[in-house]
């Protein structure tokens, strides 16, 4: 793109002054970046200009375009704000400060050249959590401190959404650009980034329910996250495209006779077919290629919302619907306000055809979510409402996130609260509550109002009691049973109990903690600590050193942390799993002798998935060795060693495949008891946890004295976090009494 095409395409609505001052921008860039290059070799000012011309697509004001020209030069160059501010005015100069803060982060000192944690060159900062541990490498700690980095980038990145969306549309146009142009940068910098653009970036695009930047930077991520299924994909969409299009052709032709019968004027175009939202319905309905439903779709658009309804009433009146394949996003609008009818019928040729229709005006904001406010110059007041409702939701919902000082659990939060799937259920009155998939009755009580929450005690679903671990479901009608006194458990933030989903139910949680005097939770942090450890048989950890490597001064601090809900269990475990890695002096010792077993599923056969393998009795290999498979008939493939005299002196050579050792993992001997009150199916559902968790069962042995039940199992567990997950959800169980590890003797 050149300025020239850039300025040819600006709207309608850009007055001559408006047109002026992009030029100067370009102008202005195009100097202050002379002497720069993109590492495809082009000059750097072509990004500026290729990211404005991305927002220019999305008809955003002349501020923003302005801003996009010159995001990168406060950065980059040795150009100020203050000489934007002169040049440009306040806003366009606010607005490259927000996208500047959002990528410029201090460098650490290091031996190497720094790890760029964005595509834009954004380096890595130095964080308390990236200290120097002990045991770790340095090779451990720069990638620990990129991780950190990257997180506090993303968090920016979050909280400028409550101060200027422009901002971050700004930046999502950046990311645009740099995975357009991704095949210059080297692995495995690249795959990184086109990981976190799927984890991120595609994900807020889409809450932003900006389309068109989300389903590019998704296709672009697969691309090089897996680019064996890409190319699959693409090939196979290749091959029949000329057959596809004129069917979906004279379906189109097909839908306007119906439709003019009928006196409803309609938009008839077949749907882009997107090649990463075709690879996750293959994997979410483990489907084929052959069998993904809207490799076939049309949309329809209709004047008027009840235009909508009588399209799909004529379409489901000619052909038959496919049960389970109607969604009506117009009565119940997606959580990013995205509306539409979607249907799919069986066709003439009785193969699915999926049918989107929609209004116009949906069908912009479908394309362009929350920039669709500035597409026109004249807006409706309506148009205006809906946009601030927007804005306010996304400044409450930052509200919650402000007091999070910890980089990776605020980006775990925000993955819960923005980027999974919602749920959509009713209070008893009929109100609709929006939460995350997964959610449970807690979550709700939080979201309808914090006392409730504090005072939540039961939950009914659909006029049926349940448990208050219950995930809810679309559709189901909530009501809380309160006490009148009292507040939240501390059990509510024991994530192996899964209490709570929300980050918004536990941050109102840790707050009513939080208001309890510092010695009560310094009391009650203690206890909890003292008796989960207790339960893992953990007699010899290193409280300081715990407290050291979660960045908290010293272990009363810890106690306190742990008391008021600032700190959960379920992260000290799993500090504890990582410090025990790096730890020649393990915490989880066996309490059983360790047996050697090598198993057979330890090993693949390269290109023949499940092939059936023996170990060869010759030779008897063992995980270290150097092996290569032999093919016998009706077998399977028997395992040798390389150098066994067997297999040196075979002539059939053709019938040796390459075979590798799986990866192995390490499992600990552990004798847990178990005191419960007798009852029915108590052991079965002690059973399915520990299937679940897909940890080994050695032994079992149940005695019952005055129906009181002592179960001693014998078991395999990876880790201190396995462990402490499965003795929370043993003891969560009815009529169990407590569980625990015990030692051999």
């Amino acid at each position: 793109m050149k300025i020239e095409e850039l300025i040819e395409n600006l709207p309608d609505n850009f007055s001559i002054v408006d047109r002026d001052l992009v030029t100067r921008a370009y102008r202005f860039a195009e100097n202050a970046h002379k002497n720069q290059k993109r590492a495809s070799g082009e000059p750097y000012v072509m990004h500026c200009l290729a990211v404005a011309g991305i927002l220019v697509e999305l008809r955003l004001p002349p501020p923003v375009i302005i801003a996009a020209l010159l995001h990168d030069t406060v950065e980059d160059t040795p150009v100020t704000l203050e000489d934007l501010k002169r040049e440009f005015g306040e806003e366009v100069a606010q607005l490259v400060d927000g996208v500047t803060k959002l990528s410029k982060l201090p460098t650490v000192s290091m031996d190497e050249e720094p790890i760029p944690v964005d595509g834009d060159g954004a380096k890595p900062a130095q964080t308390a959590a990236a200290s120097e541990a002990p045991r770790t490498t340095k090779k451990d700690r720069e990638l620990q401190r990129e991780k950190d980095a990257r997180n506090e980038n993303l968090r920016k990145t979050f909280m400028a959404m409550g101060n200027d969306i422009r901002v971050v549309i700004i930046k999502l146009a950046d990311r645009l650009h740099n995975m357009r142009t991704l095949s210059y940068i080297p692995e495995p910098r690249r795959s990184r980034i086109a990981q976190e653009t799927l984890d991120i970036y595609a994900p807020l695009a889409n809450r932003l329910g900006i389309w068109r930047i989300k389903w590019e930077l998704e296709d672009l991520g697969f691309r090089y996250t897996n680019p064996d299924r890409y190319k699959e994909i693409v090939e196979n969409l290749a091959e029949r495209r000329t057959e596809r299009e004129t069917q979906v052709q004279k379906i189109i032709e097909r839908l306007k006779a119906l439709m003019e019968q009928s006196g409803i004027k309609a938009e008839i175009t077949g749907r882009p077919k997107h090649i990463y939202s075709i690879y996750r319905k293959m994997l979410d309905k483990g489907k084929s290629f052959d069998m993904v439903r809207d490799l076939r779709g049309v949309r329809l658009i209709v004047p008027e919302k009840q235009d909508c309804y009588a399209a799909l009433g004529i379409i489901h009146g000619q052909w038959r619907p496919i049960p389970m394949e109607f969604d009506d996003y117009i009565a119940a609008p997606k959580d990013n306000d995205y509306q539409s009818l979607h249907t799919a019928v069986i066709y003439d040729d009785g193969k699915p055809l999926e049918v989107q229709i929609r209004t116009p005006e949906m069908n912009q904001h479908a394309e362009f979510g929350i920039a669709s406010h500035w597409r026109y110059k004249e807006r409706s007041s309506k148009s205006d409402q809906a946009y601030e409702q927007r804005i306010n939701w996304l400044r409450q919902m930052m509200e919650w996130y402000k007091d999070v000082e910890d980089a990776q659990e605020f980006i775990d939060g925000m993955r819960t609260d923005i980027f999974e799937d919602r749920v959509y259920v009713f209070t008893p009155r009929g109100d609709i509550i929006d939460l995350p998939a997964g959610s449970t009755p807690i979550d709700f009580a939080y979201q309808v109002h914090t006392e409730i929450g504090n005072r939540c005690r039961g939950a009914k679903i659909n006029g049926k009691l349940v448990s208050l671990d219950y995930c809810l479901k679309t559709g189901d009608q909530v009501e809380i049973l309160t006490a009148k006194h009292g507040g939240p458990s501390r059990d509510w933030l024991n994530t192996n109990l899964g209490l709570v989903k929300t980050p918004r139910a536990q941050g109102k949680i840790r707050q009513w903690f939080k208001r309890q005097d510092r010695e009560q939770n310094l009391a009650q942090g203690r206890a909890m600590l003292d008796r989960e450890l207790r339960r893992l048989g953990l007699n010899n950890v290193d409280l300081e050193k715990l407290a050291f490597s979660l960045d908290i001064h010293n272990v009363e601090d810890l106690y306190v942390a742990l008391g008021c809900g600032d700190l959960s269990i379920g992260r000290i475990i799993a500090k504890l799993t990582d410090l025990e890695k790096n730890s020649p002096d393990p915490l989880l010792k066996p309490s059983l002798p360790i047996e050697q077993k090598t198993s057979h599923s330890a090993v693949s056969v390269l290109g023949l998935k499940g092939l059936l393998t023996v170990f060869a009795r010759c030779c008897n290999p063992v995980p270290g060795d150097e092996i290569v498979g032999y093919i016998t008939r009706g077998r399977g493939a028997t395992i040798h060693r390389s150098d066994c005299p067997n297999i040196l002196r075979l002539t059939d050579r053709e019938r040796i495949v390459k075979v590798s050792w799986g990866e192995n993992q390490r499992t600990y001997p552990i004798r847990l008891e178990i005191k419960a009150y007798d009852r029915q199916d108590l052991v079965g559902d002690i059973y399915h946890i520990l299937t679940n968790e897909n940890i080994n069962l050695v032994g079992i042995n149940l005695k019952v004295t005055d129906n009181l039940a002592s179960i001693y199992l014998s078991v395999e567990v990876g880790d201190i976090t396995q462990l402490s997950r499965i003795l929370a959800r043993i003891e969560n169980l009815p009529n169990v009494l407590e569980a625990h590890r015990v030692h051999a003797g």
